[in-house]
């Protein structure tokens, strides 16, 4: 923050500062449901991807249901609801294949990752899918509203980074998935439900990946193929750059928080200078991850 306030005499405004947080929000749930997914040792590739399908299909669903129940809150709340069913299903389909299939996290999550975005663009056939212009009223505050001049996205982040927290951290649930990461075989010998847990983790990423896309999209009122790129990217950088262990067995969700918020500094002071193009800014996240994992692996040597 202070190198970007040297650089630019906008970036400690509060406007770009409220971009910042709310842009970081999204991401940052996200990256919260990877933190249960990477502490219990797995992976997924697919979280970008899923967030357009969600997205496309959320919103066909609402549009579809708009004659039949108006076009107020209600109609905007099962839409809610509904994007929060399917990324926590697409979440445990991943999860099943995983533990259940034993295929490895990297291969399935990779393989949905082409599923999810090659159905999003079918259904938009190549184009894009736009929210019905009569819901946009209605669902335009859960992005755009305030309070108490604070964004509705900020406080839905640190909501849900307070409930990890304390589910990691305090939980039987927390413990077992640290375990798991840990060394899967001694959490077993343990009566540790691996299984379960490890399939957990990923629906509650699916569920992150859900409310993350509800939020998303009033900002553009569209889905399109390119929707939630490189999302995946970004959310495993903020977890690695938190300090939770790539290899499994530790997470931090506070970690996690900061590294969205390094990464979308550093994002954002590259398009307020122009020090280099931002269509860097993805090789500049990928040089994070790798220093990152560099340090991590000094320091477990050490």
């Amino acid at each position: 923050m202070i190198i970007g306030s040297l650089m630019s005499s906008s970036f400690l405004g509060a406007e770009n500062l409220s971009n910042v947080f709310t842009r970081s929000a999204i991401i940052g749930i996200i990256a919260i449901g990877a933190t249960f997914v990477i502490t219990a040792g797995g992976l997924d590739l697919s979280v970008g991807s899923l967030s357009a399908l969600v997205a496309g299909v959320a919103i066909m669903v609402m549009n579809q249901a708009t004659g039949s129940f108006g076009t107020g809150w209600l109609l905007v709340a099962a839409g809610i609801v509904f994007s929060l069913l399917l990324g926590a299903v697409a979440g445990f389909f991943n999860g099943a294949m995983i533990v259940k299939g034993r295929v490895e996290a990297f291969i399935v999550t990779l393989g949905t990752m082409g599923v999810f975005r090659s159905v999003l663009t079918w259904l938009s056939d190549g184009g894009s899918i736009s929210l019905d212009f009569s819901l946009r009223d209605a669902a335009r505050p859960i992005y755009y509203g305030t309070i108490g001049g604070i964004a509705v996205p900020i406080f839905v982040f640190i909501a849900i980074a307070v409930i990890a927290e304390v589910v990691l951290r305090r939980t039987r649930f927390g413990r077992h998935v640290a375990a798991i990461g840990s060394n899967r075989y001694v959490a077993l010998y343990s009566a540790i439900p691996v299984d379960r847990v490890r399939i957990l983790t990923y629906v509650i990423q699916g569920l992150c990946v859900g409310i993350a896309t509800v939020i998303y999209v009033p900002r553009l009122g569209a889905a399109t193929p390119s929707t939630g790129m490189m999302w995946e990217l970004e959310a495993i950088a903020s977890v690695i750059i938190g300090g939770t262990a790539l290899g499994g067995g530790f997470g931090r969700v506070w970690g996690t928080v900061v590294g969205v918020l390094i990464l979308g500094f550093i994002s954002n002071i590259l398009n307020l200078t122009g020090f280099i193009s931002p269509y860097l800014n993805g090789a500049v996240q990928g040089a994070i991850i790798v220093i990152a994992v560099l340090l991590q692996r000094d320091r477990s040597q050490g």
